[in-house]
């Protein structure tokens, strides 16, 4: 029966998968390819489960997830604990890891950041249906995600409502959109989509036309792309509240169904972890979100 999990052992794994080989992180831990590889086959005997793909680059099972998470985990709270002891030494400056939706990043959520003195972050963007993804992984410590189930290991909370406004650019509405009423129009109209992930122009004309958005859709994969793609006229889209105010009060853009939106509720998923870095981030990412976005109904 398995009484422990040896550090080294978890630390072996966490390195094997950043690194993405054994070849790899044997460079790295200062041992052999072979001395990697016993590590972690003692590590799968000692918890009776398989841990990695044996892929290029290596993955890790669902079981492997959860070690790679806890041994995160682990660095943070060593990290954590010598700062408070004073034998940082080296001076390396507190981390912080974290998923966030591009849409959040180009409104709401960076001025969140810039309060936080003495850390540093490493976000990764991503949609906000597959941040939870991230934490599940172990590759992030916290994200802003449209999933209120917590990730194992993880707390969860309501942040708000991104409100989303369909608009098009005037020249745009008069070309496609005119002619006939939206629902009959709006489905064979060009339309601008972030990526392939991005189902909420489609979701919108389903809603009011049964059907899909048109087959002839840019793709432009940054927030600030999309608003300006869409105010100059490429297609219309579904834009954040907090970019398409601007442009409808300079009459760039206009709304194609004033009464009709959409709104996205976000949640703020963390490990839980007693650490102060990641407590001073979560306090300021709700705080911030409390004023800029919807409140939840």
């Amino acid at each position: 029966m398995m009484t422990e999990l040896p550090l080294d052992l978890v630390r072996t794994l966490l390195t094997v998968v950043d690194e993405g080989t054994f070849e790899a992180a044997a460079g790295v831990l200062h041992v052999t390819p072979s001395a990697v590889s016993q590590r972690v086959k003692a590590l799968e005997e000692r918890t009776g489960r398989v841990l990695l793909r044996r892929t290029k680059p290596v993955r890790p099972t669902d079981s492997g997830e959860v070690l790679v998470r806890f041994a995160r985990q682990l660095a943070r709270l060593e990290r954590d604990t010598r700062g408070e002891l004073g034998l940082s030494g080296s001076g390396e400056p507190t981390r912080v890891s974290v998923a966030v939706n591009a849409d959040s990043l180009a409104t709401w959520f960076l001025p969140a950041l810039a309060p936080l003195d003495g850390l540093c972050f490493e976000l990764r963007r991503e949609d906000e249906a597959h941040t939870a993804a991230l934490l599940r992984e172990g590759l992030v410590m916290a994200a802003v995600t449209s999933s209120a189930e917590p990730v194992p290991g993880c707390s969860a909370r309501a942040l708000g409502r991104m409100r989303y406004l369909p608009a098009a650019a005037p020249g745009f509405v008069d070309r496609y959109l005119s002619d006939g009423p939206l629902a009959d129009r709006l489905p064979g109209a060009p339309v601008v989509v972030f990526d392939r992930k991005d189902d909420f122009q489609d979701a919108f004309v389903r809603r009011i036309a049964g059907a899909s958005a048109s087959a002839l859709r840019h793709h432009v994969p940054t927030s600030e792309g999309f608003a300006e793609s869409v105010a100059a006229g490429l297609g219309w889209g579904m834009l954040p509240e907090a970019q398409a105010l601007p442009l409808l009060g300079t009459g760039r853009l206009v709304l194609l169904a004033p009464d009709l939106w959409a709104d996205a509720t976000l949640y703020w998923q963390r490990w839980k972890l007693d650490s102060p870095a990641l407590a001073a981030l979560s306090h300021a990412v709700t705080e911030t979100a409390a004023r800029e976005l919807r409140p939840v109904r």
